[in-house]
């Protein structure tokens, strides 16, 4: 049995359109975390940023934001396009808070990077 050729390029494209699908799904995360300067995060390591005005200020002096979860891993905000874009627009107005954001991870290297799909005021507590 044989298949015309469109008929066999049209499967290839729906299993591969498939497979592609359901591996953004397996990275499908949602992150409990604070809005901080990345610099913080590292050399001070802070669990929570010391306020939201230091947050902002390195933000508007060049550091990229970054989410620090609850389990201390650190989430690097990247746009999901090429070009890509920095996410420091879309982090500032949770500068210093508490967030939850969902999105797609990637990891690489030891480093876990969020294209951030939602993000909305998370809840102070733990």
């Amino acid at each position: 049995m044989s298949f015309p050729k469109a008929t066999a390029k049209l499967l290839m494209i729906f299993v591969f359109t498939f497979m592609a699908v359901a591996t953004a799904k397996e990275n499908a995360v949602t992150v409990k975390g604070y809005v901080l300067d990345s610099a913080c995060a590292f050399t001070k390591n802070l669990d929570k940023p010391i306020s939201s005005q230091c947050a902002r200020t390195c933000a508007r002096a060049g550091s990229p934001l970054v989410i620090l979860s609850d389990d201390g891993t650190i989430y690097w905000p990247i746009a999901g396009t090429t070009p890509s874009a920095g996410q420091n627009k879309k982090l500032m107005p949770f500068a210093g808070q508490k967030v939850v954001a969902s999105g797609t991870v990637f990891e690489r290297g030891g480093s876990k990077a969020l294209v951030i799909e939602n993000i909305a005021a998370g809840s102070e507590g733990k």
